[in-house]
């Protein structure tokens, strides 16, 4: 059984124009390659309404206990426009010691590089190695996480698959190569806020109501006072304006209404529920007339460290040098659906170029991560 490549794999990856919700030929790809390592390989399309259908793979080697997954995803955000790249993004190119290409980093990279120390852990220990190995690969990580790896799982568990522990692949660190391993992710809460007033001539202010001096209020209340301190293992909670629109054309009309979203990060020391009425009492201390419109795409997790996180570590310090930090920072990953049905970590490659443009990733990196891949699955049956 010859080895994976895995630069050459996340060539392959990279070319394969996988934008959400596209399948783009990624996972027939590597359907193809881990077939040839002896994967049994199921695609398992999910549908909702109002959402695209998805495209996943999930794929087992080994019938026995411990089950190891390796979950990640192959689809990517857009380029936005290709002539601000200096290097094609789906092209692949390497320059000067750099692999460059949309998912470089988020994520095709590190899922080559696992798929390459696999080969090699296979090469050394063949097909008796005691448990059994999978990949859950997603096509709806990057969209709205509806047909995606949620259902693959809540499919498997109906069939009595179960999960012993899971290694994510998403791009975690930050200054250098494994610098950090994720154990949780913070809450995340989006909010719509509409303030309604009343429209009217700005010469006659008495007349109307201005809905943009009562949002410009509420936003100074929710931002002018933190939410929390943070704890152990999570940064403070974080609420940050993104946007405030009014679409007001004219310079002498109070318009009739006036909006604004924010988005919050929190930490253990909140829940969404918890959140949603702090913002709403700040709302109501300022009173008029408003709506808030709030959305939740996850709520915090932590998994303790224990026995997967103490093996990563272990695993990054041997090929690197230096341990990793335990953190939680960060955007939301599928880790939070995958956290109800085994322990899970997350480590890959640095974060800093993901979603930009010229994605790229470090030829020494993608191929030191693949080691500590190959460490990590070493040491795996020993808990």
């Amino acid at each position: 059984m010859a080895a994976v490549d895995s630069l050459d794999l996340a060539r392959r990856l990279i070319r394969c124009p996988s934008v959400t919700p596209e399948e783009g030929g990624a996972l027939d790809l590597l359907q193809e390659v881990l077939a040839g390592l002896g994967f049994r390989c199921r695609r398992m399309v999910f549908s909702d309404a109002g959402t695209p259908d998805v495209d996943n793979l999930y794929a087992r080697l080994g019938q026995e206990g411990p089950n190891f997954c390796f979950a990640g995803h192959t689809d990517v955000v857009p380029p936005g426009d290709p002539s601000s790249w200096r290097h094609d993004p789906f092209a692949a190119e390497l320059v000067d010691g750099w692999l460059y290409g949309r998912g470089a980093v988020d994520m095709k990279g590190a899922i080559a590089a696992y798929i390459g120390a696999v080969s090699r852990f296979l090469e050394a220990r063949g097909p008796g190695f005691g448990g059994s190995l999978s990949l859950l690969i997603t096509g709806d990580e990057e969209g709205p996480a509806v047909n995606g790896t949620r259902k693959v799982l809540g499919a498997l568990a109906e069939e009595g698959e179960s999960l012993d522990a899971c290694l994510v692949g998403e791009p975690t660190s930050n200054q250098r190569l494994a610098d950090m391993v994720k154990i949780g992710r913070r809450g995340a809460l989006n909010a719509r806020l509409t303030v309604n007033g009343v429209q009217g001539h700005s010469a006659y202010a008495h007349l109307a109501d201005n809905p943009v001096h009562r949002l410009v209020t509420m936003l100074a209340r929710l931002t002018g006072e933190p939410l929390d301190e943070g704890s152990e293992h999570f940064q403070p909670t974080s609420l940050q304006v993104t946007t405030v629109d009014v679409g007001n054309p004219a310079t002498n009309v109070i318009p009739a209404s006036a909006t604004a979203g924010f988005d919050v990060r929190f930490s253990d020391r909140h829940s969404s529920a918890s959140v949603e009425r702090w913002v709403r009492e700040r709302l109501d201390a300022v009173g008029g007339d408003y709506e808030l419109a709030v959305r939740v795409s996850g709520e915090f997790f932590l998994c303790p460290p224990g026995p997967l996180s103490d093996l990563i570590v272990r695993a990054v310090t041997d090929v690197t040098g230096a341990p990793p930090e335990l953190g939680t920072s960060g955007g939301t990953s599928d880790a939070r659906f995958i956290k109800d049905f085994a322990p899970i970590a997350e480590l890959g490659l640095l974060n800093d170029t993901a979603h930009k443009v010229d994605e790229r990733v470090s030829l020494d990196d993608l191929e030191a991560l693949g080691r500590i891949y190959q460490a990590v699955l070493d040491g795996t049956f020993a808990f």
